[in-house]
């Protein structure tokens, strides 16, 4: 039997759904560390809106601000989701999508999130390989490229050890030896630890980071539903950040209740871990915000149970009263459903003065939320340590004015020179961002 025409009116519907709910509240009233939270809106139906992909035309470009000029460092790339740049320079480039996840697409719901995933441009299968980029004569522009790694398990973050890589596939951190210099690896990989994943694996990304010393690794891994809906038993060992030793594997949860944890940074001046965290969905477009926040070992942050600290999720049963008492409030609140993926302070940054001081956030785009958010690059400003003052735009242009998305930002980095680079899965480009 053809499904097609019933998934189609489904999302016909979907949409319907879509125009009958709307945000109410400025963007500004949902960021910073007290953002409005609004009751939630109940609707059988949720709110979709998608930014159709469509890819860049033919001399259009995203805008910077004044003082830079935006070029693509790299093109023609497959899906590219995230980015380290290596001591001498060259740049990684995780060329990478989800795994086959046979459960995560069952019933009418799941077939319906599978189809809106692949107009949103997440539908192509995963490159499975790191790239390697490398601009030698220095002029913005990547003249090298590399299979540097291939045959991985949909790879997303990396980090680099003295002579160890790290990088994190879907299941599993990998360990590969690095000589400076080399565009390719070969050997194989030695299993440093297992990582939560499985036939349903909703949140496939996982991202790793090094202590400043390299004796830890610091892994995330998202939940596998948006509350619970699986059974909290489905959530063993997720919506977390793990620490790992780097030598043996042992490891252990250094903060939980974090939805979906993406990008990783270490604050140079405190010496804080710091994360954004994509939030709950099907509360309305006003709820919940996104979040930037310091993360304490030991912490809990609310999921499944409670959202921005005490705020309970009636959704989810049995409720844990113990566990919302305990809740942290994270410190910077982002606008919801804008989708946080990348993230970098602005250490070594040679942007303009107002972009050296705080973290930039790649937002990669709404599904839940109508109108829009996300779609670009923004710089939270820090100060004494923590975020300071309103998101400032820093790469936009990503959607067209009928709403069709060129590209979507994911991950970002500081390259050696002090630019901007940021990884664009839809536009299947590497942009960098530079002082003029």
């Amino acid at each position: 039997m053809d499904r097609s025409p019933l998934l189609l009116s489904v999302v016909f519907s979907l949409g319907l759904g879509a125009c009958a709910e709307h945000a109410q509240l400025l963007p500004s009233a949902s960021v910073g560390p007290d953002p409005t939270l609004p009751p939630p809106t109940k609707s059988l139906i949720p709110t979709v809106d998608i930014a159709p992909a469509a890819g860049w035309p033919d001399g259009v470009k995203p805008t910077g601000p004044a003082g830079t000029r935006v070029d693509a460092f790299a093109t023609g790339l497959d899906h590219p989701r995230w980015l380290y740049v290596l001591p001498n320079g060259d740049v990684l480039v995780a060329e990478t999508n989800a795994p086959e996840r046979p459960e995560q697409g069952k019933g009418i719901k799941g077939r319906v999130m599978k189809m809106v995933q692949k107009r949103a441009g997440a539908g192509v299968p995963s490159a499975n390989r790191i790239t390697l980029l490398r601009d030698a004569d220095g002029d913005g522009t990547a003249e090298g490229r590399f299979a540097f790694l291939e045959g991985l398990n949909s790879p997303f973050g990396m980090t680099l050890v003295g002579r160890d890589l790290y990088v994190a596939n879907t299941d599993a951190v990998v360990r590969f030896r690095y000589e400076e210099g080399q565009t390719s690896i070969t050997a194989s990989g030695t299993k440093l630890v297992d990582l939560p994943a499985g036939r349903l694996n909703h949140h496939w990304t996982k991202n790793v980071i090094a202590s400043p010393d390299g004796s830890k690794l610091y892994v995330t891994t998202g939940s596998n539903s948006n509350v619970a809906e699986n059974g909290i038993e489905a959530e063993a060992g997720r919506a977390a950040i793990w620490e790992v030793d780097a030598k043996t594997g042992e490891h252990r949860v250094f903060a939980s209740g974090l939805r979906n944890p993406n990008g990783l940074d270490w604050h140079r001046g405190t010496g804080k871990l710091w994360t954004v965290v994509n939030e709950r969905d099907e509360l309305g477009s006003d709820l919940v915000p996104d979040y930037l926040t310091s993360v304490a070992d030991g912490a809990f942050y609310g999921w499944p149970y409670s959202y921005f600290g005490n705020r309970v999720d009636e959704r989810v049963v049995p409720p844990r009263p113990d566990l919302v008492a305990t809740a942290i409030k994270p410190d910077y609140a982002l606008v919801p459903h804008s989708a946080p993926l990348g993230l970098a302070f602005a250490d070594g940054s040679a942007l303009p003065p107002p972009f050296r001081n705080g973290a930039f956030i790649g937002l990669h785009g709404s599904w839940n939320r109508r109108p829009p958010s996300g779609y670009k690059v923004v710089f939270v400003p820090f100060a004494d340590g923590l975020p300071s003052g309103e998101p400032i735009d820093v790469l936009t242009g990503f959607l067209s004015a009928d709403g069709d998305a060129y590209g979507r930002p994911v991950g970002v980095a500081i390259d050696r020179s002090g630019a901007l680079l940021v990884a664009d899965d839809v536009g299947n480009v590497v942009w960098r961002v530079a002082p003029r």
